[in-house]
């Protein structure tokens, strides 16, 4: 296919379409929080991270040895992920158990993975 299979064949903006949208998408603060949500994700510790308390809360021994990371490295990335709000923690004694701040974020990851999972069955 060429590029302009793609494209418009004549300019005739769907002005009602347009107007819809304006007024239902997300503001430039609101996209700007998203895209810096999406950029948590990018990092494969920190997924990793997010992907072995999908269902199970884990205390910060588990995470290195399951992850074959150092304490020092998961520390520093579950500090970035609970200063985002994504995880939360709950200490026990010395033992400090990290877990999904919210089901939305269980509900991103998921579907996210379903989605993947998916695309890989076709």
């Amino acid at each position: 296919m060429e590029e302009k299979d793609f494209v418009c064949g004549e300019k005739c903006p769907h002005y009602q379409k347009i107007n819809k949208v304006k007024l239902e998408e997300p503001n430039n603060e609101e996209i700007e929080n998203l895209s810096n949500m999406f950029k948590l994700f990018a990092d494969n510790t920190r997924l990793r991270i997010i992907c072995s308390i999908l269902n199970t809360e884990l205390c910060v021994c588990d995470l290195c040895e399951l992850l074959d990371l150092n304490q020092s490295t998961v520390s520093h990335q579950l500090q970035i992920l609970r200063n985002a709000k994504l995880v939360k923690y709950r200490r026990e004694g010395k033992q400090i158990y990290y877990s999904l701040q919210d089901e939305h974020i269980e509900q991103i990851i998921s579907t996210s993975l379903a989605h993947i999972l998916e695309e890989e069955g076709k």
